[in-house]
């Protein structure tokens, strides 16, 4: 996964040709049709299966093809001339080409099952600074699109969804600003023999929905050069927004590398890492963790790095209930920025509808110097390659989680690394040599509160993939109302890695997730 800039928004890599609307065109002609729905956009998928990837860009009318990030920004979509009105609680506005935005998408409105192309008119924007010496031609086409709802007050239209740029989207939850991206598809995301490949959806369908549905249906058409791909996303506001996905995906190779229901987000600073520390605001992060619901019923919680190089982590399930990059730390004090708002992040929690067999959830982190940089990856990594030709069908829910606690037990809210209080001259040596560390984690939640009165019946279960594990201990901590565990470990030569795991239990039973934890000596 390159580095993207989070401040020059996603690098397009959106649809190729503009393709056509059939349904219309019988409907003109008076001929009968059938409703459109997933089935033709799984049929235009095997279609464009059995073609190669056509990557070439369409050329952009010099007026569009000169403008910077500023001149593009400044083309806004006037708010009277949204689709999708008439009453429904949901506006359609499109987004114009331009700067990275060079490949078209073509966008249709399906209304009582037949699909119609919008078709491109510069008097739907207010195009700012740019003149136009000439019309632009109506199947220009656009470089995404962005639904509004009154998602934070009924009399107030708030943005929802926005797909641009490849397969990313963006959705909110109630009271909430973007954050992390989520994606249609992910394939070779390590760079395994070349670069990662982008996938882009090349056309959307939006549903006109009537008055009374509380949920919007978009189906997109997924095109990449080693496979092609029907989407469904339906996409329900709230508290949590949710974006119910449905997807048939036709590989055009043997694919072995495909990461399903990917997240990428940005991880700086945090109080687990504090390497870049010349700022006043103690953390910077999009999400501040990976949270997995395995399929054995365990809970894991993996607090996020800013590595000093590429870091993969594979967390190997069968049939996993979730997984997400979760904005955890929700006070304001964490961050002290009064604009960028990181407290009011969203995290995206995958929950797989069905068994999804063996693999692993995948998560990688890049090195970066910045808050503007999405450094984090995460995905499933399904074990088996998906054959050339053979359709692969699956779905899942993404939820938009502010501050909802998702499992009943405790959770960790903090994680700290110090070098260990020393005694005798061995333990001097390993501690001054960066050998022996000691990593604190705050558990809250569950039953934990009842067992601060007592917490010496409780367990602090421990392991390490190499080294050794020299002390281990467990506190009352009144401020988070739970307990802190203390674990040292001492590793054998500079250099060395391990992984981590704790949780706490009592009388056989656990009562927290489990915290895991990647530790390199210097």
């Amino acid at each position: 996964m390159t580095e993207l800039n989070r401040r020059n928004l996603v690098q397009v890599l959106a649809g190729v040709a503009l393709l056509g609307g059939p349904y219309a065109a019988e409907a003109q002609e008076g001929r009968p049709t059938t409703p459109f729905g997933f089935a033709d956009v799984e049929r235009r998928a095997r279609d464009l299966a059995k073609v190669a990837y056509d990557p070439r860009v369409p050329a952009l009318p010099a007026p569009i093809a000169k403008l910077d990030y500023d001149a593009w920004r400044d083309i806004r979509f006037k708010p009277d001339k949204a689709f999708l009105g008439e009453g429904s609680p949901f506006r359609l506005q499109l987004f114009h080409l331009g700067f990275l935005y060079t490949r078209p998408v073509t966008v249709n409105l399906v209304r009582g099952g037949v699909a119609t192309p919008i078709a491109y008119q510069a008097s739907l924007y207010d195009m700012g600074r740019t003149k136009l010496d000439k019309a632009l031609p109506v199947d220009l086409g656009f470089a995404g699109l962005r639904i509004h709802a009154p998602l934070n007050k009924p009399n107030l239209l708030d943005e929802l969804i926005v797909f641009l740029g490849a397969s990313y989207y963006r959705f909110l939850g109630r009271d909430q600003l973007y954050g992390l991206s989520a994606r249609g598809l992910a394939v070779n995301v390590e760079g395994q023999g070349g670069p990662e490949e982008f996938p882009v959806f090349r056309e959307f369908w939006v549903g006109v929905p009537e008055k009374t549905d509380a949920a919007l249906v978009i189906h997109a058409l997924l095109d990449g050069p080693s496979l092609t791909g029907a989407y469904q996303f339906t996409v329900m506001p709230g508290d949590e927004t949710s974006v119910a996905v449905r997807a048939t995906l036709i590989p055009r190779v043997d694919l072995a590398t495909v990461g399903l229901a990917p997240l990428t987000s940005m991880f700086f600073i945090g109080e687990n890492d504090r390497r870049h520390t010349d700022d006043y605001r103690p953390e910077l992060h999009d999400s501040d963790g990976l949270q997995m619901a395995a399929g054995s019923g365990e809970w894991l919680w993996r607090p996020l790095h800013n590595p000093r190089e590429r870091r993969i982590s594979s967390f190997a399930d069968r049939d996993p209930k979730g997984f997400g990059l979760m904005q955890r730390d929700r006070l304001f004090e964490a961050y002290q920025d009064l604009e960028a708002s990181y407290d009011r992040r969203p995290g995206y929690f995958v929950e797989p509808d069905g068994a999804w067999g063996e693999g692993a959830v995948m998560l990688m982190e890049l090195p970066t110097d910045t808050e503007t940089n999405d450094n984090v990856v995460a995905c499933w990594r399904p074990t088996s390659a998906y054959p050339a030709g053979t359709p692969v069908s699956l779905s899942y829910r993404v939820r938009a989680v502010g501050g909802a606690v998702l499992h009943p037990g405790g959770r960790v809210v903090n994680t700290f690394s110090v070098a260990p209080l020393a005694s005798g001259t061995a333990k001097a040596e390993e501690a001054k040599g960066g050998l022996t560390r000691r990593f604190l984690v705050d558990f809250a939640g569950g039953d934990l509160d009842y067992f601060r009165a007592d917490p010496s019946r409780v367990e602090v279960v421990a392991s390490t993939s190499s080294g050794r594990i020299t002390a281990t201990s467990v506190a009352p901590n009144p401020h988070v109302r739970g307990l802190r565990a203390a674990l040292d470990v001492t590793l054998e030569a500079p250099g060395q890695s391990t992984d981590l795991r704790l949780f706490l239990r009592a009388s056989g039973r656990a009562l927290s997730e489990t915290w895991v934890y990647p530790w390199t000596t210097p």
